[in-house]
């Protein structure tokens, strides 16, 4: 059974930066695909970035092009979101999510099938 666990979430200031880590555990690691979600109050889940299960593919949604990135630590089992030049709308419970199964899409939630417990990120002065 794989668990997933983000951590390192928190305030910080407008055009800030902040480390999304995401601990897997219970799988082997590449053999998975991982993606980042995100959730603001009243909104729906937003895929925000996904990477391969060997690292060789990586995507963004187009409102955090060039300030987020995407990685991955498979000898550590770990994934990282480096997000830089943070926004207050980005501000929203962060998720990371795993799936087995390869499909084209890689912004729709329902594509995955373990999910982590969130960490919050605030951005605001």
């Amino acid at each position: 059974q794989l668990q997933l666990v983000e951590s390192g979430g928190g305030l910080v200031q407008p055009g800030g930066s902040l480390r999304l880590s995401c601990a897997a555990s219970g799988v082997t690691s590449d053999s998975y695909d991982i993606g980042w979600f995100r959730q603001a109050p009243g909104k729906e889940r937003e895929g925000v970035s996904y990477i391969s299960r060997r690292g060789g593919t990586t995507k963004y949604t187009d409102s955090v092009k060039g300030r987020f990135t995407i990685s991955r630590d498979n000898a550590k089992n770990m994934v990282y979101l480096q997000m830089n030049s943070l926004k207050p709308e980005d501000t929203a419970v962060y998720y990371c999510a795993a799936r087995f199964q390869y499909a084209t899409t890689w912004y729709a939630a329902f594509l995955y099938d373990y999910w982590g417990q969130g960490t919050q990120v605030t951005v605001s002065s």
